[in-house]
């Protein structure tokens, strides 16, 4: 059994997580901003399906991305000297996280259900929540979003429309956060697409003890300058 969270009653503490499945910490409460945010800086976060109770995660081990480790293939270093897109920051938050919480092939649904959708985007208006957008020829390709506290990035979801847009928005997040001096990109689960993009497991403990400090670390919020990544790669 895990914890019921009965109104402003705190999270339990993630060394008391489940084992199976990985990182259950408990169920209830609600998405309201200050929960939200308090669960983030403490290395939680919301992950249920529609029809379920919120159901509130810290796996351990946990997946990181630091900015200065991003890894660069052959031909997405190609596709980022070739510069055929636009990289925008925050100009298309509602549509970045819509575009996100469609199926992916072989899924039935989604854990991006309305309701997280509108907590996120109240998020990005108190300026907590931000996207990083691919546009080519005009059109929405890809993308992210997630949390930036502190020095700290929480990375929710990615889509792409066309072939390498979403590695697109990572690489040039990445580069962004690493030159705001950001410590870390949350990535939550291993995947190998993230393997493959340098993330990489680090213990709960080590990622936890690092917020305390990155979370408290001074970075302004309000939305990032639309133009801030598009050239960090000498695009233009």
């Amino acid at each position: 059994m895990i914890p019921l969270l009965d109104g402003a009653a705190p999270f339990p503490p993630v060394e008391s997580a489940l084992r199976r499945p990985n990182g259950l910490l408990c169920a209830g409460g609600d998405l309201s901003p200050e929960r939200l945010l308090e669960a983030y800086r403490h290395g939680i976060f919301p992950w249920f399906s529609e029809g379920e109770p919120i159901l509130w995660w810290s796996p351990d081990p946990r997946m990181v991305l630091f900015p200065a480790e991003l890894k660069i293939s052959r031909s997405l270093a190609r596709t980022l000297r070739r510069g055929h897109y636009e990289v925008r920051l925050d100009t298309a938050f509602p549509a970045a996280i819509r575009e996100c919480s469609l199926p992916r092939p072989g899924q039935d649904g989604t854990w991006i259900t309305p309701e997280m959708q509108q907590a996120y985007v109240r998020l990005h208006e108190l300026g907590h929540a931000h996207c990083v957008e691919t546009w080519i020829d005009g059109e929405l390709a890809g993308g992210l979003y997630g949390l930036a506290l502190g020095r700290a990035f929480y990375g929710e979801s990615m889509f792409s429309r066309v072939t390498d847009a979403s590695k697109i928005a990572l690489a040039h997040l990445a580069r962004y956060l690493e030159y705001r001096r950001f410590a870390v990109i949350d990535c939550q689960v291993k995947t190998a697409h993230l393997v493959s993009l340098g993330a990489r497991e680090i213990r709960r403990r080590e990622l936890v003890r690092g917020l305390e400090t990155w979370t408290t670390e001074g970075q302004e919020l309000g939305k990032w300058p639309r133009d801030g990544a598009m050239n960090l790669f000498g695009v233009n």
